[in-house]
């Protein structure tokens, strides 16, 4: 098996991978990882925009408080201080370096979302997570301390001695060693476990179920954000199903049931700005009452030329038949964001020494129990940075001296076809069992569902689809039995079985749960 050494290890190649990639090529050799093509992952289709209090009316203090009342009581109040106070610093350096950002003559065009009580938002159109992918991208290009590598998949993370010490990747059908003084783990979420997601297609959970073989502790994998606005006809791009961003609520559009009424201000004083996950209940229950699968997106209230606003979805709707300025929308919630993940400290430090995580698979307990629209951008690139910073002046040591290999079974395609079949029906169950309305029974039956399916894993083989498989089978696992342990409705965990979440002084309870520190294999 060929064996490469560098410094550092990035595994994932969205903002908090290109954010660390970057700080670490100041400290030495390192490579970044995609599993797909350097533009595959979620950062390339975020819509809407990055939170950052900018404008004279904001403050810091008024984003960390906005921050902590969406986060329904589990938000780590010093850690997203951090996110606050440091996000303005980072911001202005991705500006320096080339990003552009909308703007109002001389002023950035600031945008609001829901939950947010000042337009905070920055966007470049309704292509945001493009337009930074491309700014940090074309920077790091010019380090030469920098390699990448594209199409391919880490399949194993090698810990020796309590330390990581390296990994083995699958590339062109070979396995090869990589050794390094750390790794980070920047792989994002898990949203391909379900069957509705916005995810691209490679959001797997990769990085989160190779920390958990690694004995990591993992936490708040309950939490998962659906969002409530997506395209209800799907789409046929590698993206499963198209979000329509909430920046178009922010601007004015409402939402309607299937009889054309306004709903969302009998659920909350907010209206269609409220949390997100208060917003996707609400379409559920609209749905439930008309025997409907979908809701209606209004935005033929909003003054200007939409397909100067919101190019990309105009396009999309186009494409289906929709004209934004005189048709309403089918929309329906699907899965978006993960709050959970690895366990980590604010410096990315995870319970493995030399392994660390940033981005969306890591959890420092910003996001709580469900996230403030458009912080995960900035979750990305200031933590993304923090970590790296920590790692090149922390981290020495290299251990040279490690020979794992893997020697897994080639597969045929009778075999490749029972792997996508299983995934299929993983999806389909998690769906159902661990959505957006979840009760002990339904989990239950998803688990032994799991149970059931687990001898097909039990043989390894060499092949990306195989691995894909492996890691959904894991993550799905740990949101449901994580999903069972918290006996409470917050944030995005709702039991209909445990439903009152009107007793929870949301505001005032800034604590950890008690829930939320579980290491499932104890």
């Amino acid at each position: 098996m060929k064996s490469t050494i560098y410094d550092y290890v990035v595994i994932g190649s969205g903002i908090a991978g290109l954010s660390a990639a970057l700080r670490l090529s100041k400290f030495g050799k390192t490579v970044m990882i995609s599993k797909n093509s350097l533009k595959s992952g979620s950062t390339h289709y975020a819509q809407g925009g990055i939170a950052v209090a900018l404008d004279k009316t904001d403050a810091p203090g008024i984003h960390y408080q906005d921050t902590l009342e969406a986060g329904a009581g589990l938000c780590d109040s010093d850690v997203v201080k951090v996110l606050v106070e440091e996000g303005l610093e980072r911001v202005k350096e991705l500006i320096d370096i080339g990003a552009e950002f909308d703007k109002k003559g001389s002023e950035f065009d600031l945008g609001q979302e829901g939950a947010h009580h000042r337009r905070r938002i920055l966007h470049a159109k309704d292509e945001t997570g493009k337009e930074i992918e491309r700014a940090l991208g074309t920077r790091l290009l010019k380090e030469p301390n920098i390699t990448f590598l594209q199409n391919t998949m880490v399949v194993k993370l090698c810990i020796k001695n309590k330390k990581a010490v390296g990994c083995i990747v699958l590339r062109e059908n070979e396995y090869e060693r990589l050794s390094a003084k750390a790794i980070i783990i920047a792989t994002g979420g898990c949203g391909q476990v379900f069957s509705h997601s916005t995810n691209p297609s490679g959001t797997t959970g990769d990085g989160i179920a190779l920390a958990y073989e690694a004995e990591c502790l993992i936490q708040d994998m309950e939490f998962i954000q659906f969002h409530p606005t997506t395209l209800y006809t799907g789409d046929k791009k590698p993206i499963s199903i198209f979000l329509i961003s909430e920046a178009v609520r922010g601007e004015g559009a409402v939402l309607r049931n299937i009889e054309g009424t306004r709903f969302m201000k009998k659920y909350h004083e907010l209206g269609e700005l409220a949390p997100r996950d208060i917003v996707s209940r609400a379409i559920v229950k609209e749905c439930i009452k008309s025997g409907s699968n979908h809701v209606y997106l209004d935005l033929t209230q909003i003054t200007g030329d939409l397909s100067v606003k919101f190019p990309n979805i105009y396009r999309r709707c186009l494409i289906a038949k929709i004209d934004l300025a005189k048709d309403f929308v089918p929309v329906s919630p699907a899965a978006h964001f993960l709050m959970g993940g690895i366990k980590v400290s604010e410096w990315g430090k995870s319970s493995v020494e030399g392994l660390y995580s940033t981005g969306e698979s890591a959890c420092l307990g910003i996001h709580g129990a469900n996230r403030l629209a458009s912080n995960s951008l900035l979750d990305g690139l200031v933590f993304g940075y923090r970590c790296a910073d920590y790692v090149g002046k922390h981290e020495n040591e290299l251990d040279r001296h490690w020979d794992e290999s893997l020697d897994f079974n080639p597969v045929n395609s009778d075999k490749l076809a029972e792997f996508q079949v299983l995934k299929y029906q993983i999806k389909e169950m998690m769906w159902k069992c661990g959505g957006i309305v979840r009760n002990k029974s339904l989990m239950t039956e998803g688990l032994a569902f799991l149970k059931s399916k687990a001898a097909i894993l039990e043989t390894e083989y060499s092949h990306v689809i195989y691995f894909e498989l492996k890691h959904i089978y894991c993550v799905s696992k740990l949101i449901l039995e994580f999903g069972i342990n918290r006996t409470e409705s917050r944030g995005g965990h709702f039991r209909e079985d445990f439903p009152d979440i009107d007793n929870l002084n949301w505001k005032v309870h800034q604590t950890r749960g008690k829930m939320t520190k579980i290491l499932l294999n104890e």
